[in-house]
């Protein structure tokens, strides 16, 4: 099917808009609630955890996992519709397991690559909705990944709730791998998120999510900060608290926003 001459104008003309006409920079990090909103037609925008930790400890094993430059960079296509790119390009897991072993794995990581639609509320209004799809692939190395292509269906809103404070939600789920590749499983993933903003540069957010499925619950509580420096360049840093036992304890991370 065609597409009308209208619309191809109202791409066109999108893609030539100046700086100073684009949209509000959004960006899907540093919460784990992913955002409806999509990049400008012709513009990229590289979302990146400049370094990250977490760790954790379970039935008397200890792991600790590091990462340096993971980032989704991100290209708008159309008006409602970009793709995006995951790499993990270092990450480093270390294991002292309750029988005095001790494992250390570290390299490349999987590679995802993603489709967002934005259904509405791109270029303003009370809320917004979209649509992602993620797919996963096993290119990690020592396995630090799945080893399986995995795939996921996301449907992430958000509300505009006035003087200065967001809410975020999203629902979807993600078909897994079994651990010993004998088919998938689908686990449910719910998030919610509350920001605000202090002032026109600083925003301070909070988040609950849940992940429901492989015969355990992961659930977090989650809290970071943000800082605008220009219309296209954001910092982040934030923590992500484990609220179940199937969660990793902590994670601290700081990272960065930037459009072109």
């Amino acid at each position: 099917m065609g597409v009308s001459s209208a619309a191809e104008t109202d791409d066109a003309a999108a893609v030539d808009k100046p700086s100073s006409a684009l949209r509000e920079m959004r960006t899907d990090r540093p919460d784990a609630t992913e955002s409806p909103f999509t990049v400008d037609p012709g513009h990229f925008q590289l979302e990146m955890d400049l370094v990250s930790h977490t760790r954790d400890r379970a039935d008397g094993d200890q792991t600790r996992e590091s990462s340096i430059g993971a980032f989704n960079l991100r290209l708008g296509l159309s008006a409602r519709t970009e793709v995006g790119l995951f790499i993990a390009p270092w990450t480093r897991r270390s294991q002292h397991l309750a029988d005095g072993r001790s494992l250390v794995r570290k390299g490349f990581g999987d590679v995802g690559l993603r489709a967002k639609f934005n259904a509405w509320g791109n270029d303003g209004g009370g809320s917004a909705g979209g649509l992602i799809i993620d797919v996963t692939l096993p290119t990690a190395a020592n396995e630090l990944g799945n080893d399986g292509v995995q795939g996921s269906v996301l449907l992430p809103v958000s509300l505009d709730l006035g003087e200065g404070w967001e809410m975020g939600a999203m629902t979807g789920v993600d078909l897994r791998r079994d651990t010993d590749g004998s088919g998938y499983r689908p686990v449910l993933i719910t998030s919610a998120t509350i920001g605000h903003g202090l002032t026109d540069k600083i925003g301070v957010y909070f988040e609950l999510t849940s992940q429901a499925g492989e015969g355990r619950h992961v659930a977090t509580f989650d809290t970071g900060v943000t800082f605008l420096v220009n219309p296209n360049l954001q910092f982040d840093a934030g923590a992500n608290i484990g609220v179940s036992r199937a969660a990793d304890d902590l994670g601290i991370f700081a990272g960065v926003a930037r459009r072109f």
